[in-house]
């Protein structure tokens, strides 16, 4: 289904944050007026909204997010280790003249987080041997040139389970409804909202101890995307501003806790949860994948 991306509209409240009604404020302005509502973004949120210079770094890094992606959809089988799958993701990342995020980011020990079954996100890879039936998720983030991009897609590992291809599917599915209320004039709670709603309405539960994030100059910037919300509050999304939407969805309830390793996150009742993001660009009429693959 296609979503209609409607502009702001008169009577609107302006993107800029003024207060004023987008007909009494930014409407008709144009150079003038993008500077000013930049000015605004990132003296008020600490937003740095992306011009289209950074916006091709950005997608050219993307590129390189699905080519890894790809590569280790094709290695996953029953037997592997989520070490070797590290070791793949790193040394493609250098050869293509990237660095990998994730490795020594805040004391992170490796190359790519590999989360499997009721792992949520940051699974450290190790010598876990993948199990035929298994869900894992790769999230991967390499530097190219200066930008970032992010994404991460959940694989089956052999022959999936009824849980597994549940939760697989409603995870990828609340991905895609979260990127269609991506638009110039809706909400950072219009996204979490949405996710939300689907969400609970598959009998999943949402993770909020964990959120989506800008991106691009950084790893993680401003704003926070909560993959939960209410309608119609939050900041304003206007064009230029590009940040992941990373829903995290479990087949139980969303309570985690931590691992030893002070970074691996689990259900707490050892159900099954799985994950897809991609970066996310605001546009004029809506909004561009910069990490696109199928959902």
């Amino acid at each position: 289904m296609k979503h209609k991306m409607n502009k702001v509209g008169r009577n609107d409240p302006c993107p800029c944050g003024s207060g004023l009604k987008y007909k009494r404020c930014c409407l008709g302005k144009k150079e003038d007026a993008v500077e000013d509502i930049k000015a605004v973004y990132a003296q008020k949120y600490k937003i740095r909204l992306k011009d289209s210079k950074d916006i091709e770094g950005i997608r050219k890094a993307g590129r390189l997010v699905l080519e890894t992606l790809d590569l280790v959809e094709a290695t996953i089988r029953p037997g592997i280790t989520t070490e070797k799958i590290d070791r793949l993701v790193h040394e493609f990342t250098i050869k293509n003249n990237a660095i990998p995020a994730p490795l020594n980011y805040r004391g992170f020990p490796k190359s790519v987080c590999t989360s499997v079954n009721e792992v949520i996100c940051h699974g450290v890879p190790g010598n876990r041997e993948l199990n035929g039936g298994d869900i894992i998720n790769v999230d991967v983030t390499p530097i190219l040139n200066g930008y970032f991009a992010d994404a991460s897609k959940t694989f089956f590992v052999g022959n999936p389970g009824k849980d597994a291809r549940k939760i697989v599917r409603v995870s990828r599915e609340s991905l895609r409804i979260g990127m269609s209320m991506v638009r110039p004039g809706n909400t950072i709670g219009d996204i979490g909202w949405a996710i939300e709603n689907y969400a609970n309405s598959q009998g999943c539960s949402v993770v909020r101890d964990f959120v989506g994030h800008g991106v691009g100059f950084e790893f993680h910037e401003p704003p926070q995307i909560p993959h939960f919300g209410r309608r119609g509050e939050g900041i304003v999304l206007i064009p230029g501003m590009v940040f992941t939407i990373e829903p995290m969805i479990n087949l139980g309830k969303k309570d985690l806790y931590i691992l030893e390793d002070n970074w691996t996150a689990v259900t707490k009742d050892g159900s099954l949860s799985a994950q897809f993001e991609q970066t996310v660009l605001v546009t004029s009429s809506g909004f561009e994948s910069l990490t696109p693959f199928d959902l």
